[in-house]
């Protein structure tokens, strides 16, 4: 019988009732009662707790609810498909955190960050507690959600959070971890970005507060909404305005605005597959205009037309070199 197979395993009713919980908050529907409501019911015993924190950490593996389990419960409210959907659910919570390798084997092959992106890929997650994150190209999380708090690791790459109100019975913190720190939302939304030797935030709601590893809290600072900031382990970089070129990527687009050449490559470059660099005899070359990153080739050409610059391709377009017009 399900729920009774192992020591230390959970009643086969409270996990059903935690997977009925789980899609109630996903089902794009969810109130603040409704997350009320499941606050009250993980804090009704130890049991629930303990079903909650495995659901919870069974979506934030996932990403989102497997499609295959959940068309069944929402489209079906009465139906035997929708219950045995439900089961199916709830075996999964049951069995986290070793089964979901299973249900994920063949789409993460074998790579060991929570999610991520390929080059020129983006992709839209929704985490157990409801935040959004998105990963831009080739960008790699990891969630670690506990009693504690809430924490994203940012491996490589860029993110935008769109953080949520806390599912569990005791509200935790939400952060996220670069190379050079901590980042604390406080209620808000907000991008980060791993650089090499440096992690990059921009704020467009609330506020976040950097903590840099080797800083002390005397000098942590807490960037404001339409601020962003550059940091390292040790030393936090004068605020400077956030615009709508540091989310344009969300909406699939770069926006250059009097932009260096070189800048505008590397920028590129982040989104296309291969090598693409720049001549210094066109990096000052100034670049303006909303591109759309789906079509890194279609910018080259575009470039090309607009500017005295020519695209040398070699190995079938692998390689490309921006130099000036011969």
């Amino acid at each position: 019988m399900r729920g009774h197979s192992s020591a230390g395993a959970i009643d086969a009713r409270i996990l059903d009732q935690a997977a009925e919980w789980l899609v109630r908050l996903h089902d794009g529907n969810a109130s603040e009662a409704d997350r009320r409501d499941c606050r009250i019911w993980q804090n009704a015993s130890p049991e629930h707790a303990r079903a909650w924190a495995r659901a919870e950490a069974l979506m934030n593996k996932l990403g989102t609810l497997p499609p295959e389990l959940a068309m069944p419960v929402l489209q079906r409210p009465t139906a035997p498909a929708r219950r045995a959907a439900l089961a199916k659910l709830a075996g999964l919570i049951a069995a986290v955190p070793a089964a979901w390798l299973g249900w994920r084997t063949l789409q993460d092959s074998g790579l060991t960050a929570d999610h991520r992106t390929a080059t020129g890929q983006r992709r839209d997650i929704r985490l157990a507690d409801g935040t959004r994150v998105m990963l831009n190209s080739g960008s790699a999380i990891d969630v670690r959600f506990d009693g504690q708090r809430r924490l994203l690791r940012l491996r490589s790459g860029e993110i935008m959070v769109t953080t949520a109100p806390d599912t569990a019975a005791s509200p935790r913190p939400f952060y996220v971890e670069t190379a050079e720190g901590m980042l604390q939302a406080l209620g808000t939304r907000f991008s980060v970005r791993q650089d090499d030797g440096r992690s990059r935030l921009a704020v467009f709601e609330h506020a976040v507060r950097i903590e840099p590893r080797r800083l002390p809290a005397s000098a942590w600072l807490t960037v404001p909404a339409g601020s962003k900031a550059a940091f390292s382990a040790d030393a936090i970089d004068a605020l400077q305005p956030a615009g709508a070129a540091d989310d344009a990527w969300t909406q699939g687009m770069l926006l250059a605005d009097n932009m260096r050449l070189a800048d505008f490559t590397a920028e590129l470059a982040r989104h296309r597959p291969g090598l693409l660099r720049c001549e210094p005899d066109v990096a000052e070359l100034r670049v303006s205009g909303t591109f759309p990153l789906d079509q890194p080739d279609q910018i080259l050409s575009m470039l090309v037309s607009t500017y005295p610059v020519q695209a040398m391709r070699r190995f079938g377009g692998y390689w490309v070199t921006l130099s000036a017009r011969s």
